[in-house]
C-alpha cells in the first residue's frame, strides 16, 4: 500500500524555501516532482515558482526560466533573488556565444538586449544592479560615516534591499575611490613648477598606508 503525503500550501512552501536556502537543488528539483497536479492550485504558489526558477537555471533549462519568470507576477520581497537568475543566465549564454567571459561593457550590453520582466521589476531605474533609493541611502550615510558597523551594514541592506555583503563591497570600493582620486590630486599638484625649491616638503605617509586603511581591512 503506498502512501501518500499531504502536504498544506504552507508546508510546501516551507520546504521549497529550506531546500532552496540549503543549496540542495536535486533534492528540492525531486521535492517538487511530488506535488499534485494543478488543480490542487499548489504548483501556482509564488514559493514554488521561486523554487521551480531556481531549479530551471541550475540545470542549464533557460528557455524554461525565462518563460516562467515572464509569467507571474512576482512581489517585490522575490525580485532581487529572481533577478540574479534572469541576469545570470542572459550572460552565461552570452558567454556560450562568444566563447569567453563577459566585461563590464559586454553585460551591459546583455542588460539592454535583455531588460528585466516587470514581473520581476517595479519599474525603478537600476545601476548596475543597485537601485537609485540605494544608492541615495548609501551615500547619505557614506557622508555621516564610512566605515558602517556590522549592525549597521544589516540595517542598510534591510532599508536597500540589497545584501550586508554588497553594503560592504559598497563603501570598501566608495573609499578605494575617494583615495585613488585624493592620489591623483596629490600627484598632479607635485607635477607643478614648485616656486620655493629650497622649502623642503612636509614629511608624510603614503594614503594606502594610513591609519585609514589599516582601518578597513579590520573591519571586512
Amino acid at each position: 500500500m503506498i502512501m501518500t503525503m499531504i502536504f498544506t500550501p504552507e508546508q510546501v512552501i516551507c520546504v521549497c524555501e529550506v531546500l532552496l536556502q540549503a543549496g540542495c537543488i536535486d533534492r528540492l528539483a525531486g521535492f517538487l516532482r511530488t506535488i499534485p497536479p494543478s488543480s490542487s492550485g499548489l504548483e501556482e504558489l509564488e514559493g514554488v515558482l521561486k523554487a521551480k526558477a531556481a531549479v530551471a537555471f541550475h540545470h542549464g533549462r533557460f528557455s524554461d526560466l525565462y518563460a516562467l519568470l515572464e509569467s507571474f507576477p512576482f512581489s517585490s520581497s522575490s525580485h532581487w533573488f529572481l533577478q540574479q537568475l534572469w541576469l545570470r543566465a542572459r550572460y552565461t549564454e552570452a558567454e556560450r556565444q562568444r566563447g569567453r567571459p563577459l566585461g563590464a561593457v559586454g553585460k551591459y550590453r546583455v542588460r539592454r538586449k535583455f531588460p528585466l520582466p516587470h514581473t520581476i521589476w517595479d519599474g525603478e531605474e537600476t545601476i548596475y544592479c543597485f537601485k537609485e533609493k540605494s544608492r541615495r541611502i548609501l551615500k547619505e550615510w557614506y557622508r555621516r560615516g564610512p566605515y558602517p558597523s556590522t549592525r549597521e551594514k544589516r540595517e542598510l541592506a534591510a532599508a536597500t534591499g540589497l545584501t550586508a555583503t554588497q553594503v560592504s563591497n559598497w563603501f570598501k570600493n566608495r573609499r578605494q575611490r575617494e583615495r585613488a582620486t585624493r592620489v591623483g590630486s596629490s600627484a598632479q599638484d607635485n607635477s607643478r613648477p614648485q616656486l620655493h625649491h629650497h622649502t623642503p616638503p612636509p614629511l608624510c605617509h603614503p594614503p594606502f598606508f594610513s591609519q585609514e586603511t589599516h582601518g578597513d581591512h579590520s573591519r571586512f
